[in-house]
């Protein structure tokens, strides 16, 4: 009776296995472990954890990692979208740069317009550290300010509305190997969404 019980585990493994397979190489959409439990559940009858699955798979070499990219935007609604996107963390000195290419375009609009640019932010250590500080007031001369929200306040800036519409639009269900593939999903999720609100979308490069 043991012995037909671990028989039984093997073919329900060799299943689910072969199953989360078809799942990432045949389907348009992808699935994290979460889904693909419950499309298991439903389909097959059977019951597995999302983190007995991610064992599964793992042994059959499929990679399940945690990945991060860094992004800081500014949206102007129906004209334009600038970003930067960054492997891993996002510190001082991208930063810096990012705020020196917003610098600039701040004077040039300063020019044609004599309206500042207001860059709204929250209050992440980078953008009152020591370092950024040096630069504030050159960037204050080419027209560029910034706006601090208080704390816990996301729903106070704009652009954190966006990124929720790129997750759950763009990137919900799907699994990314490592950074590299989740960033193309978020430039191509960005992509897509600019050219359906009709407004220009800039990448800063780093």
């Amino acid at each position: 009776m043991i012995d037909q019980d671990k028989e039984d585990q093997e073919i329900g493994k060799k299943k689910i296995s072969s199953m989360g397979e078809n799942c990432l190489k045949q389907e348009e959409r992808t699935y994290n472990s979460q889904q693909l439990s419950e499309k298991l559940k439903k389909e097959r009858k059977k019951e597995l954890s999302p983190q007995r699955i991610r064992k599964i798979l793992k042994k059959k070499d499929w990679r399940w990692k945690k990945t991060r990219v860094s992004l800081k935007g500014k949206q102007k609604e129906k004209e334009s979208f600038e970003y930067g996107l960054r492997l891993g963390g996002f510190k001082g000195k991208s930063y810096i740069k990012m705020m020196n290419w917003q610098a600039e375009k701040a004077e040039e609009n300063l020019k044609k317009t004599g309206q500042i640019t207001v860059i709204v932010l929250d209050n992440y250590t980078v953008h009152k550290s020591k370092e950024v500080e040096k630069y504030l007031e050159k960037w204050r001369e080419k027209g560029l300010e910034f706006f601090f929200i208080s704390a816990y306040s996301p729903e106070l800036n704009l652009i954190e509305s966006e990124w929720h519409q790129l997750k759950t639009h763009e990137l919900s269900g799907r699994m990314f190997e490592d950074e590299y593939d989740l960033a193309l999903a978020v430039m191509e999720g960005i992509e897509k969404r600019s050219q359906r609100n009709n407004c220009i979308c800039e990448r800063f490069r780093f």
